[in-house]
């Protein structure tokens, strides 16, 4: 990678929250020093309440706090908070290493251990914090048992002191009527915002002189354009400056220019209009080299923005083909065929094969599906028209996405135009292009070279379905959804209704697919939902027979 290459002992703008890499600006110091009010005394056995946008720095500034706390603080982290209140007081104890057993499932006696825990605590001395992250995740009755928890008191000190951490919906959730005692109890508040343009500028030299550069490789006119293009987030910040580095790298620059900074934000698809004029070509083998050595990490942070929602305009509709009976496919062969490797992973696919690749891509899934004749309205549905017969989900994520949801799926290969590659199969380092009997297997990073983390998902469904099915729906809709969650893993075994219980298993479910956890049922909810039902077609994998 490009380390050497800046002189770095250590990649500078990673998306985990290390401390060691935060930088301070005026509104962080003050969101921190908040948080240390929070943890000590100031605190008063109320709430202290942390909300900024997503990817302004709150984690970080968590994990800064950690370190930092006084000797005689005992900390809770709870960093899911997709948990009803007797799962969220278990968490709580387990925390604390605070033995449950004979509690499990009782939120009275997990209460008693908890207070019998703070009053050794409050003798020896000790503060007991309760953190909890993503605090905007928290079902109202989850909440409202952390507040009961703040009535654990002695006659002169409450015995917990409690710190949310959460993105602006959580202020929205704390000004319901029925939260109002809660609400009254937030003792401080704080907003983070982003990055100011010149903070930009000296997040950037920080960053850089932290990982061990002599000097900042980013132009003034570059750090400009990283604030136009992050608006000062630092979470877009990192992954903008990362792809610019490596593209500085695959050009041997010793400096990033604008130029370079705003083509690595189009390709990691900030909803900014593209530079015109600005060559693709070396972008293809910087990327195959981010692929290579860091996998599809830098789309993590994306994978939330379009949970739960279809393509722009995309059909939302029932999933008749779920029991689409099996049928014999010819280049399923019982052997895969020898490995084609169309190009070297760091060279540049033939056109006339990607213009190949982009005539089949819709027709082979649409044939996949049992519809061949529908190819062109299955591809439409994908470019956001509605009512044609097909739902189309757009996703982010890398092999191992694709290999979980188990399905065919068409890659994004960006340009100008973009070029579409339908895959089928998935097996050790090869990848199957095509499918039936024109399928061909080939080295798959000559598409790392060209592929950003982008593919299509699209499957026959009726033109009635809702856009989204909530909790309190009733219909054949819900009972439709039910049904494909008794065969999910693991399986939901509750009530036959869109109730409380479903929509907890569901946020369950969606955290752990990686979707967003709003616990409502979205076309990409419904995907990920039907994939366990679906016997036909199928993503052939080095785990299952070949046919």
């Amino acid at each position: 990678m490009y380390l050497s290459h800046f002189g770095l002992s250590e990649a500078p703008f990673s998306i985990t929250p290390d401390p060691g890499f935060i930088f301070l600006s005026g509104r962080h110091r003050e969101a921190l020093a908040h948080l240390l009010y929070g943890v000590g005394q100031g605190g008063s056995g109320g709430f202290v309440q942390l909300t900024g946008e997503v990817g302004t720095g709150k984690t970080t500034l968590c994990r800064a706090l950690l370190e930092q706390v006084p000797a005689g603080t005992r900390i809770a982290l709870v960093l899911n908070p997709l948990m009803n209140p007797v799962e969220m007081l278990a968490a709580i104890c387990e925390e604390l290493a605070i033995d449950t057993e004979g509690a499990v499932g009782s939120a009275k006696l997990l209460v008693d251990r908890l207070n019998a825990y703070l009053l050794t605590a409050y003798e020896a001395g000790d503060r007991v914090v309760l953190v909890i992250d993503e605090a905007q995740n928290l079902a109202p009755e989850a909440l409202e048992q952390v507040r009961l928890l703040t009535n654990l008191e002695t006659s002169k000190q409450k015995l917990l002191q409690i710190i949310l951490l959460g993105q602006p919906e959580l202020r929205d959730l704390l000004q319901r009527q029925s939260l109002r005692q809660l609400a009254q109890r937030i003792t401080a508040r704080y907003h983070l915002t982003p990055l100011n343009a010149e903070e930009t500028q000296q997040y950037l030299a920080h960053r850089m002189l932290v990982a061990g550069a002599a000097r900042n490789p980013f132009t003034r006119a570059a750090g400009k354009a990283l604030y136009q293009r992050s608006q000062g987030v630092p979470r877009l910040i990192n992954i903008i400056a990362d792809r610019s580095l490596v593209a500085a790298y695959a050009a041997e620059r010793e400096r990033v220019d604008a130029r370079m900074v705003h083509a690595a934000a189009d390709e990691v698809q900030l909803g900014e209009p593209r530079v015109r004029g600005w060559s693709q070509r070396w972008w293809a083998s910087a990327a195959a080299l981010l692929l290579v050595a860091g996998g599809a990490w830098g789309w993590h942070a994306w994978q939330a923005r379009d949970a739960g929602r279809a393509a722009p305009g995309a059909a939302m509709t029932a999933p008749n083909a779920v029991a689409a009976a099996p049928r014999p496919e010819p280049a399923l062969e019982s052997s895969p065929q020898p490995v084609t490797t169309v190009l070297p992973a760091l060279g540049t696919l033939d056109r006339a094969w990607l213009d190949a690749q982009d005539l089949r891509a819709f027709q082979g899934l649409a044939e996949a599906w049992q519809r061949g004749d529908d190819a062109a309205l299955l591809e439409s549905s994908c470019l956001g028209q509605e009512g044609l017969g097909f739902a189309c989900v757009r996703d982010q994520g890398n092999w191992q996405r694709i290999a979980q949801l188990g399905l065919p799926v068409v890659l994004v290969l960006p340009g100008a135009p973009a070029h579409h590659v339908l895959v089928s199969g998935l097996q050790d380092q090869r990848v199957r292009i095509g499918s039936g009997a024109a399928a061909e297997w080939m080295d798959r990073s000559a598409l790392e070279a060209h592929w950003f983390g982008e593919f299509l998902v699209a499957w026959p469904q009726d033109q009635d379905w809702p856009q989204e099915i909530r909790r309190g729906d009733q219909g054949g809709p819900v009972m439709r959804v039910l049904d494909l969650a008794t065969r999910a893993e693991p399986p939901y075994a509750g009530e036959a209704a869109f109730g409380t219980d479903f929509e907890q298993w569901l946020m369950r479910f969606q955290t752990r697919n990686g979707l967003h956890a709003d616990g409502i049922v979205g076309p990409k909810t419904l995907l990920y939902l039907m994939r366990f039902s679906i016997q036909e077609p199928r993503l052939l994998t080095a785990q299952e027979t070949v046919r």
